[in-house]
């Protein structure tokens, strides 16, 4: 069945939860199959792949960007900074950088809710790896795998196991960019406001007032 993604005009192709039992991971309450199959995609693994996933939720949020434009705001010239600069150039565009908790089953929910996570992941072998900034934007509980917006590819497939093993290795960091009326799914109400706090130091304090108001008219 496809339905749309909590208004945001993007086709979330999902099948509902069934009565039947299932091999793959206990997630109640979410949709046994989901892709966000209208998140943008921009092609490349410079940089980790980091200018290019933040332009692709940034575009989805509607803003007009693309990787060259956000690559100055990030800190590329030492990449074991683009954790920490890549949630401040989203606010730099008045979102809030929403981290996540370092489990599989929060990130599905959001996958579910309509919201792409931006995820990275070690992406390599034995020979050689490096971290991989990637989006996630569907999984099937049935067969047990996730579906990424990664590197040059628009549609990479891992399966649950070896996603959560390389996303691990390289500190399980996970975060929504959100615009600051749009809660996530079973949102953190004490870690929205520490967003919402952020959002206002980086400069955006409209946009942070905007971010408490929507958790408080919940």
């Amino acid at each position: 069945m496809v339905v749309k993604g909590l208004g945001l005009g993007w086709l979330v192709v999902v099948m509902l939860l069934s009565g039947c039992a299932s091999n793959g991971p206990q997630l109640p309450g979410l949709a046994d199959r989901v892709e966000l199959s209208s998140v943008p995609f921009f092609r490349g693994n410079a940089h980790q792949s980091a200018p290019m996933v933040l332009a692709s939720v940034l575009s989805m949020q509607g803003v007009n960007i693309s990787p060259g434009l956000v690559e100055t705001a990030l800190d590329v010239e030492h990449p074991a900074g683009l954790a920490q600069s890549l949630p401040e150039a989203a606010r730099g565009y008045g979102m809030v950088a929403y981290p996540l908790e370092p489990q599989l089953n929060a990130l599905l929910a959001q996958v579910s809710a309509g919201y792409p996570v931006v995820v990275r992941y070690t992406e390599g072998s034995l020979v050689w790896s490096e971290p991989r900034y990637a989006l996630l934007v569907g999984y099937d509980r049935y067969k047990e795998r996730v579906l990424l917006r990664s590197g040059m590819q628009r549609r990479k497939v891992m399966s649950f196991s070896s996603f959560t093993s390389a996303w691990q290795d390289a500190g399980s960091w996970a975060l929504l960019v959100q615009r600051p009326e749009q809660l996530p799914a079973k949102v953190d109400p004490q870690r929205w406001r520490s967003a919402a706090q952020a959002l206002a130091r980086s400069g955006q304090e409209p946009a942070a007032t905007r971010a408490i108001k929507a958790l408080e008219q919940r």
